[in-house]
């Protein structure tokens, strides 16, 4: 299930029209879960246990540990998980951190 501020559900369809504006998309899963279940193209693993101090990294940090772009907090960001409960866990963490 994948959750953003603007639409707290999003379809796959809307996802992937929103991955074509470079919409960063993490995955809160847990590693053991991508393992088995596989890893959504384009997405980054932040676990949910580790989102909360990943968004308060230093951006180069951030970079060498996600090998991707620490996203400011006014940036387009989608969370997703398996049943929508983390991914809403997230949001809440995002935004209590003054991401929008």
């Amino acid at each position: 299930s994948l959750c953003a501020a603007a639409a707290p559900n999003l379809s796959y369809q809307e996802l992937k029209d929103l991955k074509k504006a470079n919409v960063l998309h993490i995955d809160v899963r847990e590693r053991w879960e991508i393992d088995r279940s596989g890893k959504i193209p384009e997405s980054i693993n932040i676990p949910l246990g580790e989102l909360m101090q990943a968004l308060q990294m230093d951006p180069t940090e951030f970079k060498e540990q996600y090998n991707q772009k620490m996203p400011s907090k006014s940036d387009p960001v989608i969370f997703s998980c398996l049943a929508g409960t983390r991914s809403k866990q997230a949001l809440g963490f995002a935004m209590s951190l003054g991401f929008s």
